[in-house]
């Protein structure tokens, strides 16, 4: 196993990520950035039109981001951290292929999407059951689409697929759908092509041989099947919580995040968090949030290294 040491370890490919490397990198910090899904939400989130200054699509804004960080001299390990320990001098990471003894870590590890736990979803992932609307609504031209969700991506999810797919089918267990942002709301009271679902559970996920055919939905107490070409899942999405715990960081009761300061502190000297995993944005989980904390977790990072 490859044994390396650094000053600085980044965990996460993500905005929060590459924005605090941008900044590490510029502090002139020895930094090693570490993660296996590059982009994080960014990358897969569509076009990107509230990022100030500028519009693009989410994963050619995240190719900039890690292009510009690539300028400097941060070396990228596109594994996952599989443990992390504290020991004397600071803490030892674990990787697949490496073990990295660093000084300090900031941990933008982002969230997990959530799943309906169905028998047969997992098998079908790729078959026509899929997490991220954005990415696959054009493969769903002329066909038709179930979306279960109620909040902002659901909604921004089937307004999209409703460009594409002849019929789009929205299914929420809740009497009324969860406080999406009013102008998704009036986006889809235009759409004459979907068809809300209220009060509705999924049950099954009907397949074939070429996939998904439909879904088995439950409506106080009835059931009925909904015939479909593609399920999509856009329930939230949970913090990544494995490694936080590993070392006992501090979690939010409420939130069920890492909490931070406005420093992006943990309770753990020398360990830092920013974006998607933490508690400092509340229900804000943006681009642009999430960067802004990896600059201020990069610079208390700064700050905690030249005291040391």
């Amino acid at each position: 196993m490859d044994k390396k040491k650094t000053e600085l370890l980044i965990a996460g490919q993500g905005a929060a990520g590459y924005s605090a490397a941008l900044y590490s990198a510029r502090y002139q910090i020895q930094t090693i950035l570490a993660g296996a899904e590059f982009g994080g939400e960014t990358a897969i989130g569509g076009m990107i039109e509230n990022y100030p200054g500028l519009e693009a699509d989410g994963f050619d804004l995240m190719m900039n981001m890690k292009n510009q960080v690539m300028n400097y001299d941060v070396e990228l390990f596109e594994e996952n951290l599989e443990g992390i320990s504290k020991i004397s001098k600071g803490f030892l990471v674990k990787t697949n292929t490496a073990e990295i003894e660093t000084k300090a870590v900031i941990l933008c590890v982002g969230r997990e999407r959530r799943k309906l736990n169905l028998h047969n979803e997992d098998s079908l992932v790729g078959k026509g059951v899929s997490y991220c609307s954005t990415c696959d609504a054009p493969l769903y031209k002329d066909k038709i689409a179930v979306v279960v969700g109620g909040g902002n991506a659901a909604v921004e999810g089937a307004v999209l697929l409703s460009k594409y797919a002849t019929k789009v089918h929205l299914i929420y267990r809740g009497s009324s759908l969860f406080r999406p942002e009013k102008v998704l709301l009036a986006q889809l009271e235009k759409c004459e092509n979907i068809e809300l679902h209220l009060n509705s559970e999924i049950k099954e996920i009907k397949s074939g041989n070429d996939g998904v055919e439909g879904v088995l939905i439950n409506k106080e107490g009835e059931s009925s099947d909904i015939s479909s070409d593609g399920l999509f899942i856009e329930i939230g999405a949970d913090p990544r919580l494995e490694i936080p715990n590993q070392l006992g960081i501090e979690i939010d009761q409420e939130t069920n995040e890492v909490a931070v300061n406005k420093l992006m502190e943990t309770n753990i000297k020398g360990i830092f968090a920013a974006g998607d995993l933490t508690n400092a944005s509340g229900s804000l989980k943006q681009t642009v949030t999430a960067a802004g904390q990896g600059a201020i977790a990069a610079l208390s990072a700064y700050t905690f290294l030249s005291s040391e």
